[in-house]
């Protein structure tokens, strides 16, 4: 999943990419309004995190731009305005959760975690498709009682389909939700990281749930 992280304190910002990469995020950051709404603007995000009291551009002033735009994306506002006030204008303004500052590292990666997959229709962290399950917390995938051995960019373009049941998704589409923007890309990973996903589970309970559309992309669908 792709994360836009939004905040002007360099060190704070750092410590969270960080965290972020580590709990199996592409991370895009900012450091001021301008910048955000600009990546907001051009890159198809999953959730975001934005900091109010930004350089520039006022969070709220970002978050109300994105919306009116109709990116949809859910946004986490981070805040250290403890006044009520402050938080009921940023959910005003778009936001879908808020943590204010000071906060424990763990509690925003859960918020993360239930924005995204909630924004694609699943309450809980685990999300299963027949006999296979993905546990969006762990990042363990399972067929039944086998646990499935997955690279790391195997498990995010699996966890994306998987959050898109039965929609095409493109190539171009994955390709922009497992990498960051000044990443060098093969053309050819994201075949090869469907081949390999595609051979696991055919060793797992011979499933075939990954569907080829030429021309068009790829089609989770959940096997019976």
């Amino acid at each position: 999943m792709r994360a836009l992280l939004v905040e002007d304190e360099v060190l704070l910002r750092q410590q969270l990419a960080a965290s972020l990469r580590e709990a199996g995020y592409t991370v895009d950051e900012a450091p001021d309004g301008e910048e955000a709404l600009y990546l907001g603007r051009e890159f198809p995000y999953d959730v975001a995190v934005m900091d109010l009291g930004l350089p520039k551009m006022d969070g709220i002033e970002v978050i109300k731009t994105l919306r009116g735009e109709d990116r949809h994306f859910p946004i986490l506002i981070l805040t250290a305005r403890g006044h009520w006030q402050e938080r009921v204008n940023g959910l005003e303004a778009g936001g879908d959760d808020y943590l204010v500052k000071p906060f424990h590292t763990e509690e925003l990666l859960a918020r993360l975690n239930a924005l995204v997959r909630r924004s694609a229709g699943f309450s809980s962290p685990v999300v299963k498709a027949g006999p296979i399950s993905l546990d969006t917390s762990s990042h363990r995938v399972a067929v039944g009682d086998v646990e499935l051995d997955l690279t790391s960019f195997e498990y995010k373009v699996l966890e994306y389909l998987m959050l898109h049941p039965d929609e095409v998704v493109s190539k171009t589409a994955l390709t922009e939700h497992i990498y960051e923007q000044d990443c060098d890309r093969d053309s050819n990973v994201i075949e090869v990281f469907i081949g390999r996903l595609r051979k696991k589970f055919d060793v797992a309970g011979g499933l075939k749930p990954i569907e080829t559309l030429r021309g068009r992309g790829y089609r989770f669908v959940a096997p019976a």
